[in-house]
């Protein structure tokens, strides 16, 4: 689904040129400069700019994409998009959720958050569903302060142990539906046709490039 944050009706073009990519997450910022690659998009890293994270403090994953967006388009003085993205686990009541990146820690092992899931799933019971989705959230915000979302998943399920290098985060962990293979398992263009983010960003380049 897509919104817009502004109350305008109209949906506001991005035109090529900088666009700062709010994340200092090395693997999000790999697959959106892929997947902004074709549309004359010169994608700048928070990181590269030495922009700070800000705490995210927001309730669901388009409150705290927002949030990123908007301060480092403010900060930059242009166009900035944010992603905001986790696992959402039907058995623990959507948990990770927002909270994906927290279960790994300070030191972003997310091999331990993995395995925190299914120690939390294996605490049920034993037929308990592995039913899981992902979620992303992308955030485009300009200087001004207007803003555009789109929000995009995919439906899967969990299991263990964790498959595949590729990917990162929960990937490993992550079957999708009609798969075969984890999203750690199959070619990153493979994920990129199907994945949350990749739902997102058709969004995203429908609306708006």
């Amino acid at each position: 689904m897509s919104g817009e944050g502004s109350g305008s009706q109209a949906i506001r073009k991005l035109a090529p040129g900088k666009l700062i990519i709010a994340s200092h997450n090395e693997g999000k910022i790999r697959e959106i400069r892929d997947l902004l690659g074709p549309y004359g998009i010169e994608p700048v890293s928070a990181a590269e700019l030495d922009l700070p994270e800000p705490e995210e403090t927001g309730t669901t994953f388009v409150a705290n994409a927002e949030l990123k967006a908007l301060q480092a388009a403010d900060l930059s003085g242009l166009p900035a998009l944010a992603d905001d993205s986790g696992l959402c686990v039907d058995a623990l009541n959507g948990e990770p959720g927002i909270f994906s990146a927290r279960w790994a820690g300070e030191s972003r092992d997310f091999g331990l958050a993995m395995q925190l899931v299914n120690d939390r799933l294996d605490a049920l019971e034993p037929d308990v569903s592995r039913d899981a989705h992902f979620v992303c959230a992308l955030a485009l915000a300009w200087p001004d302060g207007h803003v555009e979302w789109f929000e995009g998943r995919v439906e899967g399920s969990l299991v263990w142990p964790p498959r595949g290098q590729n990917g990162f985060g929960y990937d490993a962990m992550f079957l999708p539906d009609g798969g075969t293979e984890t999203f750690g398992e199959i070619a990153p263009d493979a994920k990129h046709a199907i994945s949350h983010r990749a739902d997102a960003f058709r969004q995203l380049v429908t609306a708006v490039l």
